[in-house]
């Protein structure tokens, strides 16, 4: 019998990867994933039979993985963890009797997260704005709703070629909610080679800095910079009313 691991590798370096999903891309005999992202696991997949694809080829890697895992072990790969943004929503909802185990990996907003200090110590939330699967205009209501609950919010798919606006357009939406002052955190290539991290507020960001590969995350009403750190205080030390 054969079995697909749906695996979450991290942000890309070996070293942030979780035990079990390196465990599961050994004991794979085929490894499937977009193709940028097999470098990132390369020391790990020599050997092995790799499917590879470009980028909008979800639903065939999803399908050709379930189609190999029938009788072999395979491993289906996205960055970050393959529940937010990856492949374990496709591959369950199209999986028949195939046997499949999703192997959780450290997210974008927890891996830029760590660079910047602590900006998600309190209630959080992600957003997309890809608008490839979700209209644009319910990517900015969800905007407006995390704002005006102040929420900390990490946005996935900041800006692209396609939609530079958009990252602008949503930055505007949250500072009718927030202070000028509060934090904006952007890290590039969060954990891996060609790591850039930069802090603004609401009143000076600059989304030129801003692409595909970054995470950008607003911090809420309490957010502040310390020392060169983005922290927005869990409350330990508040006295109770």
């Amino acid at each position: 019998m054969g079995k697909l691991y749906v695996v979450g590798i991290g942000p890309g370096g070996l070293e942030h990867m979780t035990l079990r999903a390196k465990e599961a891309i050994e004991e794979s005999d085929i490894i499937v994933g977009y193709t940028k992202y097999m470098e990132f696991v390369k020391p790990l997949i020599e050997g092995k039979e790799l499917v590879s694809t470009g980028m909008k080829a979800e639903r065939d890697r999803c399908a050709k993985a379930l189609e190999l895992a029938k009788d072999k072990i395979v491993s289906i790969i996205s960055t970050g963890d393959a529940g937010i943004y990856g492949m374990a929503g496709l591959i369950l909802e199209m999986k028949e009797d195939e046997e499949v185990e999703i192997v959780p990996g450290v997210t974008a907003s927890s891996s830029a997260a760590s660079v910047l200090g602590s900006p998600l110590m309190h209630d959080n939330c992600n957003i997309s704005l890809s608008d490839l699967m979700t209209p644009y205009e319910l990517i900015k209501k969800r905007v407006e709703f995390a704002a005006q609950a102040d929420f900390i919010i990490s946005l996935y798919n900041p800006r692209s070629n396609g939609r530079p606006h958009y990252l602008r357009e949503c930055i505007d939406i949250i500072k009718k909610h927030r202070d000028g002052n509060t934090p904006v955190g952007v890290v590039k290539n969060a954990l891996r080679e060609g790591q850039e991290v930069n802090l603004f507020t609401l009143d000076n960001f600059n989304e030129e800095v801003v692409d595909m590969f970054s995470i950008v995350i607003i911090g809420n009403s309490q957010s502040f910079i310390k020392d060169g750190k983005f922290i927005t205080p869990r409350g330990y030390f508040r006295d109770k009313e």
